[in-house]
Order: C-alpha cells, then structure tokens, then sequence
C-alpha cells in the first residue's frame, strides 16, 4: 500500500475516533430520549450543539470539519494513485494531513487560538498541493 493510502485509511479510522469522542460526552450531558430522537430542532428545543457543554459542542464541530476535509483528501489521494503519481512529496503531504487532522482535534477542544485555525489550514492545503503536484 502506497504511503497516501495509508494516510488515508487512517484518517478515516480518525473519522471514526472523533465519533467516539464526541459521541461519549454527547450521550453523558444529553438525555437519550434526545440522543435516540430524529433529533428535530423543535423536539429538541434547539440543536445539538446549543444544549451540550462548550467543549463538547467544539468535538461535535471538529468531528463534522473532519468530514468536511476527508472529502478532498480523498480525491486527492485517489488522483494521485490512479494517476500513478506518488512522490516523496505527495507521501509528505499526505501524512501532514493527518498529522494535521490529529493535532485539530486537541487543539479546537482546548480553544487554542489562533493555533487552531493554523493547524487546520495545514491539513487543509496539503490535499490541493497534491493534487497540484500530480498535474505537472
């Protein structure tokens, strides 16, 4: 398996961690008849993310970014495979995607400003410049 797989295949294993991590807490603030409810604004009396604690709201938020971001690492990482373009660079990017994604985490719990933004954009531009790095 190619460096920018692996790295994919771990972030999505992350994906999966952040659910737990924001999943636990969730449940523990929130009422079940709440947490098993198709979870409707107006039978909840707002959103999810208005009635749990800060730092709960904030594993909620970064559990959706993540989604978000796992988009276009993917294709990136599928471009760079089937085009059979791996580099050391590509595999460099990759794997500071997920370093990236694994420092958000902490890092928009605990509020950390503005190092939270900075991690975040690091993640984020390491997809398009393997796709860019793929076209020429």
């Amino acid at each position: 398996m190619t460096p920018e797989l692996t790295a994919l295949a771990l972030a999505a294993l992350l994906q999966v961690i952040q659910f737990c991590l924001m999943a636990v807490p969730t449940n523990i603030e929130l009422s079940p008849g709440k947490t098993l409810s198709p979870r409707d604004r107006t039978r909840l009396g707002g959103s999810i993310q208005d009635q749990v604690s800060d730092k709960t709201a904030r594993l909620i938020r970064a559990w959706e970014n993540h989604f978000e971001s796992l988009a276009l690492f993917t294709i990136a990482v599928t471009v760079v495979s089937l085009a059979n373009a791996n580099t050391a660079f590509t595999a460099t990017c990759a794997w500071t995607y997920l370093i990236a994604r694994t420092l958000y985490i902490p890092a928009y719990y605990f509020g950390l400003t503005p190092w939270r933004s900075l991690i975040w954009m690091v993640g984020f531009l390491a997809a398009p410049l393997m796709l860019i790095a793929t076209l020429i």
